[in-house]
């Protein structure tokens, strides 16, 4: 292979972006008293459903508690079907698994990220409570669609619980880990599906270190407020009062209702959040000016990549997702190996579910899901993230294009 003729930097993947301002956030946290469940983890939940356009919002310790609440809202469990992509992270199905459902996984659609529709379809029967899809890489996926299929199979629907009976059809409770921020028909994202669980992991766009988002459309005949206590409840091991509740004067009192789970966010996680919310428009911004300097350099090399913004849609610009045609695997790994050689880590979204064990022994075979496998096989992610430089991003792109003339 050519020596590369550029300078060598080093850029990571997807570092944190974290000033002073999230700094000083966590040490006023610390110096407050309050340093798990309290008032900023409060705060942080009202901005979030003002920001998506919802009445309410539940913040938790990550997106996956997110998820799994939303099917335990749902009353889903034993003898009930979830369906999900095959294209996706673990924790879009791990959390159907979580609840004792049945895991029915579909192919992607044919050179496309999203799901298979006409599979999505297909798959549904009477046992369907729920769909999990996921808007890859920040980009929302086609809720029109998923509206559609729905209600065209609303007939084969049988509610077992009371907010399944008011929704009156399979939920949608999309997996939104990468789009904070994005929007489809000029609609926030957090208030499309029925149910919608973010991420606000180290490595995406706005970080709370570990945590998630759980927000929801308000559904007719059921009060947002009620649900809200459901979630508390889910999240604080099934007791009826919170840390911030018990502490005031003479109010120890409390009762658990049942034994349930403990994945609350902290007041520190939650701290960081606010920073990073003060000037998250400016990160989305930078991610899309980004995101262009990529599209520019190489969509005229024939490079495949994702669609980020469009008139129906904008993306939160999480993932820059690239397709190189006509390679293999192995040359696929050769150009992760060879960028990592000149200083750029890059990575791959995602190996499919059916090819991890988990799933594999769950009696998945990767051979039954072909599109997924070529979305796979020859797909690079590059980084994209904000303390990326124009100089980072020119590095970035002309090292990949002395990888691929390589090959």
């Amino acid at each position: 292979m050519n020596e590369c003729k550029t300078m060598k930097r080093v850029i990571p993947f997807s570092p944190p972006d974290i000033g002073e301002n999230e700094i000083n956030e966590v040490i006023d946290t610390l110096k407050s008293g309050w340093i798990t469940t309290g008032p900023k983890v409060k705060e942080f939940e009202k901005e979030i459903a003002k920001y998506v356009g919802v009445n309410k919002c539940v913040c938790l310790n990550s997106q996956t508690a997110c998820a799994e609440m939303a099917l335990r809202i749902l009353g889903i469990g034993e003898r009930d079907e979830v369906i999900v992509p095959a294209y996706t992270y673990t924790a879009s199905a791990a959390v159907v698994c979580h609840v004792g459902a049945k895991l029915v996984i579909v192919d992607a659609q044919k050179d496309n990220v999203e799901m298979d529709y006409d599979a999505l379809a297909h798959a549904i029967n009477e046992k369907t409570k729920a769909i999990i899809p996921v808007d890859l890489g920040g980009i929302p996926c086609d809720y029109d669609k998923l509206y559609e299929i729905v209600e065209q199979k609303k007939h084969l629907f049988k509610p077992s619980n009371d907010i399944q009976k008011a929704i009156g059809r399979i939920a949608i409770c999309a997996d939104t880990a990468h789009s904070f921020g994005a929007s489809w028909n000029n609609q926030m994202v957090g208030s499309i599906a029925d149910f919608s669980s973010f991420s606000f992991h180290a490595v995406k766009n706005l970080t709370t270190a570990e945590g998630g988002a759980l927000t929801w459309k308000t559904i007719p005949g059921i009060d947002d407020e009620d649900i809200y206590h459901q979630l508390q409840l889910l999240s604080l091991h099934g007791q009826s009062k919170d840390a911030l509740a018990k502490t005031k004067l003479g109010a120890w009192e409390y009762d658990v209702v049942a034994p349930l789970y403990k994945c609350n966010m902290t007041d520190i996680m939650a701290g960081i959040g606010l920073a990073q919310f003060k000037r998250y428009p400016e990160m989305i911004k930078r991610r899309k000016e980004i995101i262009n300097k990529y599209d520019k350099a190489l969509i005229p090399l024939g490079i495949q990549v994702l669609d980020h913004y469009s008139d129906a849609h904008q993306s939160s610009g999480h993932l820059y997702i690239t397709r190189i045609p006509n390679i293999t695997s192995e040359q696929r790994n050769m150009v992760i190996e060879k960028m990592a050689e000149k200083g750029v880590a890059c990575n791959v979204h995602y190996k499919p579910l059916p090819m991890l064990t988990a799933y594999k022994n769950l009696g998945f075979e990767i051979t039954d899901y072909p599109n997924t496998y070529n979305l796979f096989v020859n797909e690079v992610t590059l980084p994209l993230h904000t303390n990326l430089t124009d100089e980072d991003v020119e590095y970035i792109t002309n090292t990949f294009k002395e990888v691929l003339e390589c090959l």
